[in-house]
């Protein structure tokens, strides 16, 4: 049993990783700095995240530290682990072959679980990366480098999708009742969503940034976009009827025959645009599925969504002219369980290979056993329990993503207004004639914070 152990132990060495979420699952690591963000000083977790930055998850935890700075209201440092997640990606981008640490992490896999193998992140974390990023640029007073952020999310979603179509391949790996199910439900938890890639708030966000920068025809494109994953926004619907009669776009008619006419703003008022974002994004759960191979018990633990997720209010706004509400233009936990789907192919292969070398040492261990005669098989009763000890789905993800995005956009009196976001603490916003104010407004539970800029 001894030969087998030194395997995987000797790849964990190449690794060089922390061990933080081999064994112990990711969403019980990051619970206390989601803890933290919901009091009133959520830099703390920034700080709780940061030291694992330089490990094999280095590219979530910036992630998670970027959001975390970013809830705190401090831009500038939530810029500067955001730039550390883009450098991690573009580097996994650039590397031709895996080196020696990740084909160590890659073996290991087969012999420990998916948590060995360094975090790379799925296509909608990397989007919302570039989106949020764009948003500290913004609140930073650039706005040209929020367009540039917004840019390069916006080309992910066309890329990340053709790399996935072209690197998904029908596979058979383990054939199992259960897990067929599982899969059948992930589904059903997505909705309409039919791609992890395609973020209508990214859209929408975009087509803000060039509306306001004074490109209506990229807006108009980006709004359209945005309507045909979210056809259901009203807000968008409007956008999209009042830029196609800006523009005197052949389908203005026919826009406004479907959604009715858009509010033009009046003399003397300014236009206040809400991006809510309530709660968080659910947590990846596990299913383990025991069955035989080569006659002795294996588990296979794979990643899973809970399907009795609470839905998210529409968020009322008062303290306007007149009471506003929010309307869903994208659902984190959608976009999250469509990847999780997507991502099972090349999940199932590494499961069942694992499941399979597993059972190999076991029935090695129980060979070795019997050639001493003994006759208790100790060897083999530990290797069974080794497997079962050592079986752990992997759990991770940017877990301080918010649970759903919301928009709404109104004109008001250019003024001062107190602002709420249901019945949160008031914040104080200002509106200019002509202008644009800006509202962002996230919503963790405990505590609702607001960040404006008049553009």
């Amino acid at each position: 049993m001894k030969k087998w152990l030194l395997i995987p132990l000797f790849s964990l060495s190449l690794t060089g990783c922390a061990f933080n979420s081999i064994f112990i699952n990711y969403p019980s690591q990051i619970a206390p700095v989601k803890a933290q963000i919901n009091s009133n000083d959520p830099i703390k977790g920034a700080d709780e995240v940061a030291d694992n930055i330089s490990g094999a998850d280095g590219l979530l935890y910036a992630q998670e530290a970027g959001r975390v700075a970013q809830i705190a209201g401090d831009f500038e440092a939530s810029k500067a682990y955001y730039q550390q997640a883009v450098a991690a990606y573009l580097e996994f981008d650039d590397k031709a072959t895996l080196s020696a640490s990740e084909l160590g992490a890659t073996a290991s896999s087969l012999f420990i679980n998916d948590n060995v193998i360094p975090y790379r992140g799925p296509g909608y974390e990397r989007v919302m990366l570039h989106q949020y990023q764009a948003l500290n640029y913004l609140l930073s007073g650039d706005k040209e480098g929020a367009l540039v952020e917004v840019r390069r999310s916006n080309n992910l979603q066309s890329s990340e999708q053709r790399r996935y179509q072209k690197s998904n391949e029908s596979v058979q790996a383990i054939a199992n009742g259960t897990i067929d199910a599982e899969v059948n439900k992930l589904g059903k938890a997505a909705g309409s969503t039919t791609s992890s890639f395609l973020n209508a708030y990214s859209y929408y966000i975009t087509g803000v940034l060039h509306e306001i920068l004074g490109e209506p025809n990229d807006a108009f494109i980006d709004y359209r976009k945005a309507a045909q994953i979210a056809p259901n926004n009203p807000y968008v619907q409007k956008d999209l009827v009042r830029l196609a009669k800006q523009l005197s776009m052949p389908q203005a008619d026919e826009f406004e025959k479907r959604w009715g006419k858009a509010a033009k703003p009046k003399k003397g008022e300014g236009e206040v645009i809400m991006l809510v974002e309530r709660g968080f994004v659910d947590e990846k759960q596990s299913l383990t599925v025991p069955f035989r191979v080569h006659g002795s018990w294996q588990t296979a633990s794979l990643a899973t969504y809970p399907f009795n997720s609470r839905p998210v209010a529409k968020g009322q706004i008062r303290g306007l002219d007149k009471r506003l509400t929010a309307a869903p233009i994208a659902n984190i936990d959608a976009l999250a369980i469509t990847a999780l789907k997507e991502e099972l192919p090349a999940a199932l292969v590494r499961q069942a290979a694992r499941a399979y070398a597993k059972a190999e040492m076991a029935r090695s261990v129980r060979s070795e056993s019997k050639a001493r005669n003994n006759e208790t098989d100790f060897g083999s009763i530990a290797m069974q329990i080794f497997n079962v000890v050592t079986e752990q789905a992997d759990r991770r993800s940017w877990l301080t993503l918010p649970k759903q995005a919301q928009i709404a956009r109104t004109y008001v009196n250019q003024g001062q207004y107190s602002v709420q976001l249901d019945n949160s603490a008031p914040a104080s916003i200002e509106v200019k004639s002509g202008r644009t104010t800006l509202v962002w407004v996230i919503d963790t539970g405990n505590y609702t914070r607001f960040y404006t800029i008049i553009i």
